[in-house]
């Protein structure tokens, strides 16, 4: 009887210090990007930013970056059957209308066979490749990206 008064006393204090616990940290403000915006209300619609474009691409920041786009693609569509980007860089227009071809990597399976069109795997650009705005940073980056040299400047 007295291990059992023992175990339920323990479990009544155990569960005690729990909810006190609990009830401490749901006191706590979540930290948002958002600022001191309360995070169940409904947000402001976003302004509306400038998209950059830039004749002849952006630089890369870090080797084996996907390109930036340089150029309005709000109206391009990206469905299963029909890629509006192919129509400018896809290897039978890409030289017609000045634009880069699709990276080769973009042509191989999975297992690294050749293929005469875009893998599915490379279908949706957008997923990697994105449009630039002229927007403020939601948060403070000091990140210096790779930039092309010479091999002696690089080890200097």
């Amino acid at each position: 009887m007295k291990m059992k008064t023992t175990v339920i006393a323990a479990l009544m204090a155990s569960s005690l210090l729990i909810s006190l616990g609990t009830t401490a940290f749901s006191a706590e403000k979540v930290a948002s990007l958002r600022g001191t915006h309360d995070i169940t209300a409904k947000s402001k619609k976003p302004s509306k930013k400038k998209l950059i474009l830039e004749e002849g691409g952006f630089e890369r920041s870090y080797k084996l970056q996907p390109p930036l786009i340089p150029h309005k693609v709000s109206k391009y569509r990206i469905t299963i059957k029909n890629n509006g980007c192919l129509k400018c860089h896809d290897k039978k227009h890409h030289k017609r209308e000045h634009a880069p071809m699709v990276g080769r990597s973009h042509f191989l399976t999975r297992d690294g066979k050749k293929l005469d069109h875009v893998s599915s795997r490379r279908w949706f650009c957008t997923q990697c490749h994105a449009p630039q705005l002229n927007a403020r940073p939601l948060v403070k980056n000091e990140f210096e990206g790779w930039s092309p040299c010479k091999r002696e400047e690089c080890y200097r």
